[in-house]
């Protein structure tokens, strides 16, 4: 197979720092805005780490939460208000943030505030919503859906280049298995960084335990780390994880939440590991 030419990490997303050499890529932050006060205190103590070990990074919170088992589940703040507030963490802190968006009327919106959309697992097929991010200039991170295979992604990854922007990423966030759990097939990872782009490890929602009849996804906390250290072995480029202060009390996902105060012996040890594997899986 031909090699396909990888955009570096400045060139997919500019206002990156750190980007020297083979770096491993951090996008993390809590699952929603879910105030102004907790999204800057989460924003600067990863800011501040990413500084502290040279760590590229991306602020990552969803705006809003579309996919919820509950009609009285927390949503959100209010677009606009929780845009504003992201806005403020690019400039505040001077790092590109992530987020999520559902519809072609929404990225258009968000593009505005942010430097990376994000296309959710479960519309990752959605063609108007590819086309959509992929028109607005911005980079483009697609979630693999937990019904797909990984070369399944390729045609997702066609629709968002083919639309005239060559800035995309993909997410492997686990396989369906059964109706209450999720499995991530590692296999999957060599198979899809060979469609030349980046190819980023959700630590956190591959841990998920959907479908419960309390109607609130569960999960599996205690194996965040060792997900991150197998996705960073396994040769990904990134890796994508949920954190707050207190995840017993986050508005939503709280049950696939990494402490917020474990994230910084974990980025030790998954620098370490990336200093042994970039080579064999470059």
């Amino acid at each position: 197979m031909e090699k396909i030419k990888r955009l570096k990490l400045e060139e997919f997303i500019p206002s990156l720092k750190h980007t020297e050499g083979s770096p491993l890529l951090l996008l993390a932050g809590p699952c929603v805005v879910e105030g102004r006060e907790m999204v800057l205190e989460i924003a600067e103590t990863i800011s501040t780490l990413s500084d502290r070990y040279a760590i590229p990074y991306v602020f990552k919170a969803s705006y809003r939460k579309a996919n919820r088992s509950r009609l009285d589940s927390f949503t959100g703040i209010g677009d606009e208000a929780a845009l504003k507030v992201l806005d403020e963490v690019r400039k505040q802190f001077g790092i590109p943030v992530i987020t999520d968006v559902h519809s072609a009327e929404e990225a258009i919106m968000a593009a505005d505030y942010v430097d990376v959309l994000q296309i959710p697992a479960f519309l990752c097929r959605q063609t108007d919503l590819l086309v959509a991010c992929a028109e607005t200039g911005k980079s483009v991170s697609v979630k693999k859906g937990q019904f797909l295979s990984p070369e399944a992604m390729q045609f997702a990854i066609d629709k968002v280049k083919n639309s005239g922007n060559p800035k995309v990423m993909i997410t492997e966030r686990g396989t369906t298995f059964g109706y209450q759990d999720l499995i991530v097939d590692f296999r999957g990872i060599p198979v899809m960084r060979e469609m030349g782009v980046p190819v980023i490890l959700d630590a956190t929602h591959s841990l998920q335990q959907p479908n419960q009849q309390s109607g609130v996804t569960g999960g599996m906390p205690e194996l965040i780390e060792h997900m991150a250290r197998t996705g960073v072995a396994a040769g990904v480029d990134g890796i994508f994880l949920e954190t707050h202060p207190q995840p017993s009390r986050a508005l939503s996902d709280g049950a696939n939440m990494l402490l917020l105060d474990r994230l910084e012996p974990l980025l030790q040890q998954l620098l370490q590991l990336r200093e042994i594997t970039v080579g064999l899986n470059s």
